[in-house]
């Protein structure tokens, strides 16, 4: 959220780019097959609870910020060169995903990054800072769990956009009380204002799941093996300081 509401021309400009002229370069090389990375930020901002939306719930189209408008632009484009220029194109919404390996600092890493490195960087007895009042819900997807779900994609007859995610909703707040939890530690969550992004958001996996795909892991599992990672990360990151 610090990257998506403070660069919303280099999002724009830069991803609108890459997604304008990849497909074109595809088509000149002769590739077969194509795949785009969407996302889940292309639904609108929706209330905690409300039913969820299945892939065309998209349009009429109101994304919360511009990563969002960008992306279902993307898919628009991909979807015109499948069409006219012969591409094998398949298009996955991803969910919020998580797990090690990824990026954990510096501002472009997702939430549960993020709080693995705050509680990884806390005493024991001391305070984490959260973004927000803690309300707001999100779903997560263990990264292993996401590529299982663009292996499948990619193998099936599903020519539309497919949301890949877990249907296991969770409060900002349970989120950290988890990562909390699994560190062991006696932590105080504070919140402090900064960027939130939506309330919530609830879409349909059943166009994924009509090809056998399932989440396997679930957000506690998942999120102590990130915590591990983020921890050895922080513990090294120290060391060169």
């Amino acid at each position: 959220m610090a990257f998506i509401s403070t660069a919303e021309c280099e999002i724009m400009r830069h991803s609108t780019l890459i997604n304008l002229n990849v497909p074109q370069a595809a088509v000149d090389a002769g590739v077969a097959r194509y795949f785009l990375s969407s996302s889940v930020c292309v639904y609108r901002d929706m209330a905690v609870g409300e039913p969820e939306l299945a892939e065309d719930g998209a349009y009429p189209a109101q994304p919360d910020n511009e990563y969002g408008w960008e992306k279902l632009y993307a898919e628009r484009v991909l979807q015109a060169y499948a069409r006219n220029r012969g591409l094998t194109a398949r298009i996955a919404r991803f969910q919020n995903c998580y797990g090690p390996e990824g990026t954990w600092t510096g501002g472009r890493e997702k939430a549960p990054a993020a709080i693995c490195r705050k509680v990884a960087h806390a005493e024991n007895g001391g305070v984490v800072e959260v973004w927000g009042d803690g309300t707001a819900v999100r779903s997560y997807i263990y990264v292993d769990d996401l590529l299982d779900g663009i292996v499948r994609l990619m193998q099936s007859n599903i020519t539309v956009p497919a949301n890949i995610g877990s249907t296991e909703y969770v409060s900002v707040r349970e989120l950290v009380e988890t990562v909390i939890e699994i560190s062991g530690k006696q932590l105080t969550i504070k919140y402090v204002a900064g960027p939130v992004g939506v309330q919530s958001r609830n879409f349909s996996n059943a166009r994924i799941y009509s090809v056998g795909w399932r989440p396997k892991t679930s957000l506690r599992d998942g999120l102590a093996t990130t915590y591990e990672w983020v921890k050895q990360q922080v513990k090294m990151a120290g060391r060169q300081l």
